[in-house]
């Protein structure tokens, strides 16, 4: 049934077109010396280009599927952001080409007016596709800065309480606390996963390092372990930037893209979003600060385990991983032992406490 309607229709545009020729053909004085109506002329063109096209209907169908199969494809890959951005400058040439082409109808010469206005209309369809696509972010940041400071108090009033999304990196992923932090409730609002990440978390876990793909497989464990155990809203973004081929470089990119914090416990990338601008949510500073309180004077009680770097030290460590530097410790090692804390020093990579074996 559906192949008969095809049919049908082709062969009725085979007609209109065999009568399209006709009356062109006609304008241009090729028909005048045809002893006939032009009913008739136009009615004979419209039988033959119906029954032309009526022979060749599968000619067309297999021809239109595989130009629709190829116009599917490319739409496919393309994101939907460059898809609306290229339908609004789209509309936007082929206004522009309007306005510049209504003079051009008022010229004498038959059929130039209206070629030069094709031609017009196609460059700057062209034009408008090809502009608002590849300047795609600078436009939609330009819109956004715009609308911030013509709106900043309307923005503000909406947005109060509202948690800004958190991008992930791939250190973060891989060291598989967020997952434990995320149960606790301290973190809110969505966490976002870009594509850039999980393609680099998927070359780890497939790296030919033991090491290196244990750390990749663990941190694919961990964004199962978020999405099904609905821990915490998380999302899949999409969004990259060819222009840089630097995981960090996208992230904070993103960041500023979608207005959200980076979260990370990379000291370096720390750093270099402070510098960008680009607020910061670090697992280590968290995980300082969560560390019990030692003052100089306490009492504590330790396990020394090994020696340390300077002559006579013990080294001995506590459950959250701070390591206590033992003066005099060194001939204690394997031994419990009452310590009082003489100074604790804290740094960016983490806390030491420095102690001496209590006197009895």
């Amino acid at each position: 049934m559906i192949n008969k309607i095809m049919r049908a229709i082709v062969t009725l545009i085979g007609v209109l077109f065999g009568v399209g020729i006709a009356a062109v053909m006609d304008n241009f004085g090729l028909l005048d010396k045809i002893n006939l109506n032009n009913v008739v002329i136009y009615t004979i063109f419209g039988i033959i280009f119906g029954l032309l096209l009526f022979l060749l209907t599968p000619i067309v169908k297999r021809i239109g599927a595989k130009i629709s199969n190829l116009f599917e494809n490319e739409l496919v890959e393309l994101q939907t952001n460059d898809i609306i951005t290229g339908a609004v400058g789209l509309i936007l040439g082929l206004v522009i080409a309007f306005l510049l082409s209504q003079p051009l109808y008022n010229l004498n010469v038959p059929y130039l007016g209206t070629a030069i206005s094709a031609f017009i209309y196609l460059l700057f369809g062209y034009l408008g596709i090809t502009v608002a696509t590849r300047k795609r972010d600078e436009i939609a940041s330009s819109i956004g800065n715009r609308i911030n400071i013509g709106s900043k108090n309307v923005k503000n009033s909406k947005t109060r309480g509202k948690s800004p999304c958190k991008i992930l990196d791939t250190s973060v992923i891989i060291d598989g606390r967020i997952a434990d932090i995320c149960k606790t409730g301290f973190i809110e609002g969505t966490l976002v996963i870009p594509e850039f990440v999980l393609q680099e978390l998927q070359h780890i876990a497939d790296s030919s390092d033991g090491l290196k793909r244990n750390r990749g497989r663990r941190g694919l464990d961990i964004l199962n372990k978020l999405q099904n155990e609905q821990i915490i809203d998380v999302r899949i973004e999409s969004k990259d930037f060819t222009d840089t081929n630097e995981v960090d470089a996208k992230l904070l990119k993103l960041a500023v893209y979608l207005e959200g914090v980076v979260l990370t416990n990379d000291y370096n990338l720390n750093k270099v979003a402070e510098f960008q601008g680009v607020q910061v949510l670090n697992i280590n500073e968290l995980a300082n600060a969560v560390k019990p309180v030692v003052l100089p004077g306490e009492e504590m009680v330790i396990q020394v385990i090994k020696d340390g770097k300077e002559s006579g030290q013990g080294l001995a460590y506590l459950d959250d991983g701070t390591m206590i530097v033992v003066e005099g410790g060194r001939r204690f090692i394997g031994d419990t032992l009452d310590v009082i804390v003489t100074s604790v020093l804290q740094t960016a990579a983490g806390r030491m406490i420095f102690a001496k074996p209590k006197q009895k």
